[in-house]
């Protein structure tokens, strides 16, 4: 025994596994102890047993296994982790236990897999038991079948799903073996007993004998649902309920768990699915079109044989069904039409919902096809459409069975009919709604007023059902003209209709929404409510307030129930006492006077026709009180009213009269039956005293009396068109304005609007004004009611009258319809709110039925059919356009469209992506046309809009989203939801796909009250999708599982989890509980709060106790922490329930909290671990349209740790004062408690956030005044908000910036500023341009100016994402429809000009004419008041480094302080572009004065100051830049580089514009500096520097020049320094833009174009440095926008001559290389660059290179020439060369006149017509000198005029440089040379011949020379910086000094010292005249 006692020693779970039998049963008996008497489920002690417990069940030694599965047993009933082992333990039990002999081990392995699936692993057992099936030995499979067996019968067919297990029943019955057989056979009938005969489909196949054997066990079973006996142990209380009614032994209140407890099970789900398309005969589709009728029989028959299945694999049947269509439909053979039928009944039978999407195309063509006679044919018919009626839904196909009821044919209509009725039986209440039954109804009646019996039959047949189903509450007003004897037979067909949905129910019985009403409720609410219905209906009187009373007493559910309590009560259902009235007929005015005598005083009788207005005062009177005093069942109404009409009657002329008169009819219509027929006796005379000064609102009583008797619509239909059809204006205009007010008190159920319409638009039409504003506010009332609709209506109005129509909308939104306070109370009880509702649903779409809709179905032909599936893509535009065209003409269609959907969908997959989106607009188009009928496209056209959501193109996803949103806002989601089209799609395995769907369900769902269950096929997939590689997937799955949980439950989700693997499972249910946390709130339904008892889907019981307290998980999903205590507030609204659950705490408040002590408790990092719980969305983020309760409950949970308890009370208390009182604590302790603020302003602002919410003035105001205080806190911290606490804040005080009172406008606005000293101003701009897309037009006005001020204050560098992007937004509110808001936008970008200049149109883009002709108007206007304000930062606290301006002052403050951050962000090194914010304003371009200038020439000289001319022949001293030693460092850049380039750059950016200029200079005198610029920084550089050269302004200051002069250096210094690309890069696109911009100023150009020469005049040295290929590509594009056509149409020449010069240039230095450059160029062929450059070459090649130097210089326009035509030709331009040349003129000019002389005809008109005005005249003056000097007519000698003249004229290429002037050798120059020159200067003044061009140029540079000019041979540095100087001395003396060798730029000569001093004393003269000319 001594290896006995060593095991005795070891610990329990090692004796387990120990080799010895013994020690392993010893060891399993311990086990079993210990399992028992562990207490704690969750003790550490059980996990050790996990791996050991399969071994307890496979032990292989018989007696210690029996130990062992009663200790497993034991195990895993009580230990939390047993789940885990379920698998391997249930696959031991049957592998190992079910095979053993004694029949306890199978017993126990049973007990243990009946004990997994309690604890909830019933899908895994169930898995291996079905494995167990497949074995081979046949005691398994029987132990396997037996455990199934008892699992089923104990947990139910809930929990044990029985498709697995009906899929191998038959082939249990085919076993060799008896015991399976038998034990199968077991098994069906305990299936059977749970589904029923769901259960005959699958075995139809089996044995016959086995069938019969079945069928007669399954006779002998009771009829009794079956009910669960075991519980899983998530059922305790379900447990708990059954045995408590076990033991009440209360057997009805069973019956309603056990419905709730059996599922049913619906065979089809039951069955395989079959795929038949593949198994279709081969040549089908040929045959089925065959001329033999046999052929087509033998296709036909082919499908029948494969749809006989009973369930279809879904596909797409499309052709097939078209074809069977067009069988039925066209085929002559009608066996052939029958047999198309049945296929088609097959084909809907089999593929159920997804047939649905083909139903629309087929039913129209049965219903016709039923014209045909023959019973077989009818027969096959009525099964087709009945079959596929069961696919989709009435609503679909309502039009196409409306349409063909009014078809001629009888039998069609009696068919139709019989449908429709067979139809009605499918429906319920709510599936059967008003919209449908109207239609419906109408069709109806005509049809039992029809001559043929047999329609009429029909017709009652289907009116029956109707009432049966709906309801008499709902159908009766639909059947108020229909004769008793009529009606009487409706209802006696309704009581024999026998409905689908089981027993026979009532009126209001269907109150579950289509579930089958059960338990007591029919009893209750059918029978009794329908009786006493019929009660009140027969007999008037006090009992008509029964059925009210009836129905408000009912547990109202949603709508069903408000539709219910509608009939009895309702503005329609009023049959009660009318249904007597209605018909009184008109009495004789004999008949009247006699019941008129027998209630009135005789006296009164007599004096009423009195001429006496005494006595007719007094017999009205008396006629007051007598009808004061009479009963309501003895006052003859009519014979009243009648006497009352009777002479004078209503033509009365004595007010007073009138008015007791009128009094009296209101009195009589209270207080008797009034009916319609008196009504129409006195109508007449009302309306025409309604416009009376004295009785107008006397007469109005009378009509709302009347309209209250006989109902509003009778009564306004009557009224309205009285009034019209009278002309005066008075009364149609108060007519109205009773009506508005009528249609408030009455509520709008009823009314048509139709009718009224055609009124409105003929009041509209009025002359009269009071008429057209009593219109416009009537359509102002009937808006509150129907909503946007009801503009379409007015579409075609005049744009003025239509905008005050707008205006009065615009006034209604946001408004809610009042409840109506009259027409109800009369004939209703409790009910009239609920019915008012009911009503109030249906009138928008009655509105939307009511616009007259085209039908385009004949305009669809199969030409634009086959169009649109065209092989090429220009014909499938083609067709797509027509399509657009045919929708946009017809505005709003029918929903007939023929063939279009199937061609639509073809093109949804087109490969050509431009017609996919082509296709979606269209999409999109015909939702909005079609309204809600396009839901019955959804299954076939909107399906595939979501396929489109996978494409890869951003662009294409995105229209197509927004087409799947335009269609779900017409269908509703259910559509989309139900059936599996959308599972299918997120099967997918497209991340784009799953990331866009998922996220448009994300954002659907939550606003769904309730869904179809077809959502629940989308989980699993949804799972995969969490598990997805792509990241956006995993997100946006993550985000829609809190939306998919609110409809389905926890539960379900959790539930789904089980197929997933092991280690997924485990994710997806941590992902789960998270989202079960932020699980959205189902929004409230539309009812009254007090309609809904229990706030969930849960039924509720009659008892209404246990109504309160059954609290199922799974149905009410609120995801309230304490779903009990919400409960008990039903009524309460959401917003109420968190509050309510705040009350108790407040009588304690005194005594608990001692309010001393800090409110707010610093929590270490406690912010930045909210931030990251945000980010890591383990919270809520911060973003909502309104608060729902999660975010209230997640911010008081954060707030719960650092917020003072009493506070936080106070915080969230239901009370608003409790708010007011939070805040002034708050405020109080701002001061003293600034840390304690500061680590918890994240949370204050959320809070804040919550008070914008509220409606409370008070609040609101208290709290503005504490974020004043508290931002100005904020900055004196210099605190930086960070984005989480902006992003969850300013959204929501943005919104307040649209508040209707002024105070919170302002303050609003004044927080704003201060919130940019604590956030940078760029970030808060992206936030209120957010802002601007408001609907509320005061929120976009007061953001709109806000941006302005933004932009004032900080320039353009604020403007987010783009300055450009920003403006465009911006412009797009100059077209908004709200005044206010025009003109914010218009005042904000005149701001922006303001700032930024020309520059603005530029980055605004088009706009439409008249937006921009506003701009520019209001630009003009506005003309700049000269004192701008300062820069706002000047005298706020400097932003911190976050700030991303670069804004003077700031700079000013701290050099030192580090800018790097600055410098990335602002991306132009050193700020360039910022040198334009910050120039102070009067260096701005002044563009008012440039704008309103017109090109004329102000002939005003500036005004010129008399100098001494002596100052002249001082020679002009070049200013040296004064450049201060900038720091000690500077030239040693490798020594603290940053903090130098810091300190200059502070400096570009300074205040003071020298130092500005200066420091830019010293950047680029530091080559390598100068190098880093890029393109872009130089182009805004160069933009700056030019801009600034043209501002007009800069005159105008003190050292005006002088500043133009450092400019003009700056620039040659940039140009000369900076990188060459990069600068002849900037200069190029510069160009570009600026020639493109509409608004620039032609001088900008010619400046840049400048600048474009000087480069070409620098390429020689440079080309080397230079990257050609940039280059290249650079005039490539430019040569793209301005191919040569345009740039010839150009105004000036310049343009081309330019590129032209530039080209030419580069082609002559590099050669044919220059053509190896061209690689950055993508399409060189397209290119108009590779051409150019060919040609030139080619040129080049032709000539030598002097010739082409002489092309250049002739101005490029004569390369295109071939000049090579004549030797002519070259001599000339040999000649022309050298008279353009410096050297060469004299000899040039001689040889001209040689050659002139010896070719007299020789043309050289040519030569000089591409040169300037003033060659020629050059020309033409040196040959006549020549010629007078040849002939000896004295000696002038010509060199005075000076070569240089031509460097003006002709464009000088780079070798010409000259300046020499006047006489070089000393001869005297005669007065002809002045007088020359003269008439060039005044020719340049604009003198010449009185043609002002244009205003005097700044400087030089920008004059307008007719040719291109280049700088002297002067250094073109001294000449820039003198231009200025002496382009103004040039006007003021134009005496010039000829020792100043300084030319302009433009080369003006001047004139030598011998001159005489007549000369001078000449020119003065003539410049006295040329001023006092120009005054």
């Amino acid at each position: 025994m001594g290896d006995d006692s060593e095991w005795m020693k070891l610990p329990i779970d090692q004796k387990c596994e120990h080799k010895l039998w013994k020690a392993r049963l010893n060891g399993y008996e311990e086990a079993l102890k210990l399992f028992q008497k562990m207490d704690d489920e969750k003790s550490p002690e059980w996990s050790k047993y996990l791996g050991l417990i399969k071994k307890f069940v496979t032990d292989s030694n018989a007696v210690a296994q029996l130990k062992g599965l009663e200790a497993a047993l034991a195990y895993v009933e009580n230990a939390h982790v047993a789940g885990k082992t379920t698998g391997e333990v249930a696959s031991g039990v049957v592998n190992k236990v079910f095979n053993q002999p004694k029949a306890r081990a199978k017993e126990l392995g049973l007990d243990i897999c009946l004990m997994y699936i309690e604890i909830e692993k019933g899908e895994a057992v169930q898995e291996e038991l079905l494995k167990g099936l497949d074995n081979k030995n046949p005691k398994i499979i029987v132990a396997c079948i037996e455990t199934l067996r008892k699992a089923l019968s104990e947990f139910g067919s809930k929990i044990i799903s029985l498709k697995p297990i009906i899929k191998v029943l038959p082939k249990l019955f085919e076993s060799r073996e008896k015991a399976v057989r038998d034990e199968a056979k077991l098994l069906a009938v305990e299936i059977y007993r749970w589904i029923r005969d769901a259960l005959r489909p699958p075995l139809q196949n089996i044995n016959s004998v086995q069938l019969k054997e079945l069928e007669e066990e399954w006779v002998k079973l009771s009829s009794a649902a079956p009910k669960q006996t075991r519980f899983l142990r998530s059922q305790q209380e379900l447990k708990a309920k059954f045995e408590q009614q076990q033991a009440v032994g209360d057997a009805d209140g069973g019956g309603d768990d056990g419905d709730e407890a059996v599922p049913q099970v619906d065979a089809y789900e039951l069955l395989e699915a079959v795929e038949i398309l593949s198994k279709l005969p081969k040549d089908f589709y040929d045959k089925i079109e065959a001329k033999k009728w046999q052929e087509r029989k033998e296709a036909l028959e082919a499908v029948e044989m494969l749809v006989k299945n009973p369930k279809l694999e879904a596909g797409d049947y499309a052709d097939l069904v078209k074809v069977l269509k067009k069988v039925v439909g066209k085929d002559t053979n009608v066996m052939l039409v029958a047999l198309a039928a049945k296929c088609l009944a097959g084909l809907a039978t089999g593929l159920r919902k997804k047939f649905g999407q083909y139903a629309g195309h087929v039913v129209p063509t049965i219903l016709e096809k039923f014209k045909e006679k023959k019973p077989q044919v009818v027969q096959a018919l009525q099964e087709a459409i009945d079959a596929i009626f069961l696919t989709t839904t009435l609503q679909n196909i309502s039009e196409d069975v409306l349409a063909v009821m009014d078809n001629k044919n009888p039998t069609i209509k009696q068919q139709t009919s019989l449908f429709i009725a067979r139809s009605f039986r499918h429906c319920s209440p709510s599936t059967l709604p008003k919209s449908l039954l109207k239609p419906f109804c109408a069709a109806l009646l005509k049809h039992i007023n029809d001559s043929a019996p047999e329609v009429r039959d029909a017709g009652f047949e289907a009116l029956g059902t109707a009432l049966k189903v709906a309801g008499e509450k709902a159908v009766n007003p639909f059947l108020a003209d229909v004769d008793k004897l009529k009606l009487d037979r409706i209802k006696e067909c309704a009581e024999k209709v026998e409905l689908v949905y089981g027993k026979k129910m009532g009126g209001t019985a269907d109150k579950k929404e289509g579930k089958p009403a059960t338990g007591k409720a029919p009893v209750l609410s059918g029978a009794a409510g329908d009786k006493e219905t019929k009660d009140a209906a027969a007999k008037p009187g006090p009992l008509k307030k029964a059925p009210a009373m009836k129905s408000g007493g009912l547990p109202k559910k949603g709508k069903p129930a408000a539709a219910a309590g509608m009939g009895g009560a309702g503005a329609k259902g009023k049959k009660g006492p009318e249904t007597k009235e209605i018909f009184e007929s008109e009495l004789s005015i004999e008949v009247c006077e006699e019941k008129a005598a027998a209630v009135l005083p005789a006296s009164c009788i007599q004096q009423l026709d009195s001429g006496n207005w005494k006595e007719r005062l007094a017999c009205m009177e008396e006629f007051q009180k007598a009808v004061e005093l009479m009963e309501r069942s003895e006052m003859p109404c009519q014979a009243l009213v009648r006497m009352l009409a009777k002479k004078p009657g209503w033509k009365e002329t004595n007010f007073q009269v009138m008015q007791i008169k009128l009094h009296i009819v209101a009195l009589v219509a209270q207080k008797g039956n009034f009916s319609k027929t008196s009504a129409q006796i006195v109508l007449d005379g009302l309306v025409d005293k309604v416009g009376d000064v004295k009785c107008g609102s006397n007469a109005k009583e009378a009509m709302t009396a009347i309209a209250e008797a006989c109902q509003l619509p009778w009564t306004a239909e009557q009224v309205v068109a009285m009034a019209f059809s009278q002309k005066n204006p008075k009364n149609q205009s108060e007519t109205l304005n009773w009506l508005s007010n009528a249609i408030r008190e009455f509520g709008f159920s009823g009314l048509n609007v139709k009718a009224f319409i055609s009124n409105v638009k003929t009041a509209l039409a009025a002359t009269n004004p009071a008429v057209r504003t009593s219109a416009i506010t009537l359509l102002g009332v009937m808006y509150l009611y129907v909503g946007p609709p009801l503009r379409m209506f007015f579409e075609d109005e005049k744009p003025a009258l239509l905008s005050q129509i707008d205006a009065e909308f615009e006034k209604m939104q946001g408004q809610t319809a009042p409840a109506p306070t009259r027409g109800i109370s009369r004939h209703s009880g409790g009910s009239g709110d609920d019915g008012e509702e009911e009503e109030q649903e249906d009138v928008g779409n009655d509105v939307v039925d009511l616009l007259p809709r085209t039908d385009i179905g004949d305009k669809i032909t199969t030409e634009l059919v086959s169009k649109i599936g065209d092989k090429n893509w220009k014909i499938r535009k083609e067709g797509l356009d027509e399509v657009t065209s045919i929708i946009n003409d017809a505005k709003f269609i029918q929903p007939n469209i023929g063939e279009l959907p199937g061609a639509l969908k073809s093109r949804l997959n087109d490969s050509n992506k431009i017609l996919v989106q082509q296709t979606l607009s269209i999409l999109q188009q015909l939702a909005a046309a079609m309204g809600p009928n396009i839901k019955q496209h959804v299954k076939n056209l909107g399906v595939p809009i979501i396929t489109v959501l996978g494409d890869s193109k951003n662009t294409v996803r995105a229209a197509a989203l927004a087409t799947v949103n335009a269609w779900a806002e017409q269908t509703g989601m259910k559509e989309w939801l139900e059936g599996e089209d959308l599972s299918e799609e997120l099967k997918k395995e497209n991340p784009f796909l799953r990331q866009e769907l998922l996220g448009w369900l994300a954002e659907k769902l939550p606003t769904l009250r309730s869904v179809p269950s077809d959502l629940l096929l989308c989980v699993p997939h949804l799972y995969s999708c969490l598990e997805d590689r792509n990241g956006d997937v995993r997100k946006k799955a993550q985000d829609a599982l809190p939306s998919f949980m609110m409809h389905l439950g926890f539960e379900k989700m959790a539930k789904a989890t089980g197929k997933l693997k092991p280690t997924s499972k485990d994710q997806v249910l941590a992902m789960l509980e998270k989202a079960k946390a932020n699980m959205p709130a189902k929004p409230a339904p539309p009812a009254k709060a007090s309609s809904r008892v229990v706030g969930g889907a849960a039924p509720a019981k009659f008892q209404p106790t246990s109504g309160l307290a059954e609290d199922s998980g799974s149905n009410t999903m609120e995801s309230k922490p304490d779903p009990k205590k919400a409960k008990v507030g039903g009524a309460s609204s959401k917003a109420k329930g968190v509050q309510g659950k705040k009350v108790p705490t407040k009588p304690n408040l005194k005594e608990d909290d001692d309010k001393s002590g800090p409110i707010f408790i610093i929590v270490p990092n406690g912010k930045e671990q909210r931030m990251k719980d945000e980010k890591g969305l383990k919270v809520l983020k911060w973003n909502f349209t309104t608060p729902r309760d999660e975010y209230i409950e997640q911010l008081k949970t954060q707030m719960s740790s650092c917020v003072a308890k009493w506070l936080q009370d106070e915080m969230f208390h239901a009370d608003f004062q409790h708010h007011n009182k939070a805040l002034a604590v708050m405020i109080e302790h701002l001061e003293s408690e600034k840390d304690g603020v500061i680590s918890c302003l994240d949370l204050i602002l959320k809070w804040l956030t919550l008070r914008f919410f509220d409606t409370n003035t008070s609040v609101l105001m208290k709290a503005l005044e504490y974020l004043k205080l508290l931002f100005n806190l904020l900055s004196q911290e210099e605190y930086h908000l960070t984005e989480n606490e902006a992003s969850s804040f300013i959204p929501y005080l943005i919104l307040k910036v649209g508040e209707p009172k002024d105070v919170i406008r302002k303050d609003v606005r004044a927080i704003l500023n201060r919130m940019c000293l604590i956030y940078p101003a760029s970030k808060m701009f992206t936030f209120i341009m957010e802002g601007t897309k408001s609907k509320n037009s005061k929120q976009r006005a007061e953001c709109l100016e806000e941006l302005g001020c933004l932009v004032e204050s900080y320039g353009m560098n604020v403007c987010q994402p783009t300055p450009g992007k920003a403006l465009k937004e911006m412009a797009t509110h100059i077209g908004d429809r709200d005044n206010t808001v025009r003109n914010a936008a218009l005042n904000t970008i005149v701001t922006v000009y303001n700032v930024h200049g020309d520059q603005v149109f530029k980055l605004i883009g088009n706009l439409s004419e008249k937006d921009m002709s506003m701009l520019e108007e209001r630009i003009k206007r506005s003309a700049k008041r000269p004192a701008a304000a300062p820069v706002r930062q000047a005298e706020e606290k400097p932003q911190r480094v976050q700030n991303i301006n670069t804004n003077a002052s700031m700079l000013r403050k701290g050099p030192a302080e580090d800018m790097s951050s600055k410098l990335n962000q602002n991306r132009n090194m050193g700020g360039h572009s910022e040198t334009t914010h910050t120039v102070p304003r009067e260096f701005q371009l002044d563009l008012d004065e440039i704008e309103n200038d017109n090109g004329t020439v102000r002939c005003e000289m500036p005004a010129l100051v008399q100098h001494k001319l002596d100052d002249i022949f001082e020679p002009v001293l070049i200013p040296e830049p004064k450049i201060r030693a900038v720091s000690p460092h500077f030239d040693d850049l490798h020594s603290n580089t940053a903090s130098t380039i810091n300190f200059v750059i502070s400096q570009v950016a300074s205040g003071d514009i020298n130092t500005s200029i200066q420091a830019l200079a010293q950047l680029f005198q530091i080559e390598s500096l100068a190098r880093e610029a890029s393109t872009g920084v130089l182009k805004d550089l160069m933009h700056g520097l030019i801009t600034l050269m043209l501002d007009s302004r800069v005159e105008d200051l003190e050292e005006g020049e002088q500043v133009i002069r450092s400019v003009n250096l700056l620039v040659v210094k940039v140009l000369e320094k900076s990188d060459q690309t990069n600068i002849l890069s900037a200069l190029l696109v510069l160009l570009q833009d600026s020639l493109l911009a509409t608004a620039s100023s032609p001088k900008f150009s010619e400046l840049v174009m400048k600048c474009l020469w000087r480069m070409v005049r620098l390429l020689p040295e440079t080309i080397n440095s230079i990257n050609l290929d940039r280059i290249l590509l650079d005039i490539h594009i430019f040569m793209k926008v301005f191919p040569k056509e345009k740039l010839k149409q150009c105004k000036s020449e310049f343009p081309i001559r330019t590129l032209k010069t530039l080209l030419h240039t580069l082609c002559k230095l590099k050669g044919p290389k220059i053509l190896d450059h061209l690689t950055m160029i993508d399409n060189k062929n397209e290119s108009e660059l590779e051409a150019h450059l060919c040609r030139v070459m080619k040129h080049s090649m032709d000539q030598t290179g002097s010739k082409a130097d002489k092309e250049m210089e002739k101005g490029a326009s004569r390369i295109e020439e071939k000049s090579s035509k004549a030797k002519v030709n070259d001599i000339l331009a040999e000649i022309f060369k050298k008279i353009g040349s410096k050297e060469n003129t004299k000899e040039g000019l001689a040889e001209l006149y040689e050659y002139k002389k010896k070719y007299s005809d020789a043309d050289i008109e040519p030569f000089l017509k591409n040169s300037s005005q003033f060659f020629q005249s050059y020309v033409e003056r040196g040959l006549r000198l020549i010629e007078t000097e040849r002939e000896g007519k004295g000696r002038i000698p010509s060199t005075g005029i000076s070569p240089q003249m031509e460097g003006t004229c002709v464009p000088a290429s780079t070798n010409t440089v000259s300046s020499s002037i006047g006489n070089t050798n000393g001869e005297e120059v005669g007065p002809s040379v002045y007088l020359e020159r003269l008439k060039i200067l005044r020719q340049r003044c604009g003198l010449d011949n009185a043609k002002q061009e244009d205003r005097p140029p700044l400087t030089s540079l920008l004059s307008k020379p007719a040719v291109p000019t280049v700088a002297s041979s002067t250094d073109m540095l001294h000449s820039k910086l003198s231009q200025l100087r002496e382009s103004r001395e040039q006007y003021q003396h134009l005496d010039l000094d000829s020792n100043q060798t300084h030319s302009s730029g433009i080369g003006t000569t001047m004139a030598s010292p011998s001159s005489t001093a007549a000369n001078i004393d000449d020119l003065k003269k003539r410049l006295e005249r040329i001023k006092s000319s120009r005054k």
